[in-house]
């Protein structure tokens, strides 16, 4: 949705908005994810950022993966955990994550409820690189980062 459409308005009492397509957060088989949507909500040039809304269904998980651009990310549905760079928080209603450039991150959602976060990203931004043999052995050397990936 750009500034130009009708404002996006919420649903009552569901996490879609008027006039915003529930897209794939990926296509299957370009790297590992397991129950994940995306809506943007609103990307304007002029601004030059796009807010999403990413909604990962009970037991899911993003892709493990990192970027050059930034992630600003706000919790407004259920509960989590999140790994941002070598170490794995625990998300609950309103936590905001920084996610800085080249840094491997990836969301779950508990086993009981969704968890849904808007991300606040660039509008031009380059494509996730996902981790190679040499950085997930990396990565798995913290028990905690090794206990939580999925890949």
């Amino acid at each position: 949705m750009t500034s130009s459409n009708v404002k996006a308005k919420r649903a009552a009492r569901k996490y879609t908005w008027e006039g915003v397509e529930v897209r794939a957060y990926k296509s299957e088989g370009a790297a590992p994810f397991k129950d994940v949507t995306r809506q943007v909500l609103f990307d304007d040039p002029h601004l030059a950022a796009q807010w999403r809304y990413f909604e990962v269904a009970p037991g899911g998980h993003t892709t493990l993966e990192r970027h050059q651009h930034v992630h600003a990310v706000m919790v407004i549905r259920g509960r989590g955990a999140c790994l941002v760079g070598n170490e794995v928080f625990p998300l609950e209603l309103h936590d905001l994550v920084y996610v800085p450039p080249l840094t491997w991150h990836q969301f779950r959602a508990t086993l009981h409820e969704p968890l849904g976060f808007l991300c606040l990203v660039n509008t031009e931004r380059d494509r996730p690189e996902l981790p190679g043999p040499e950085e997930l052995e990396q990565l798995r050397a913290n028990p905690q980062v090794a206990a939580f990936i999925r890949v």
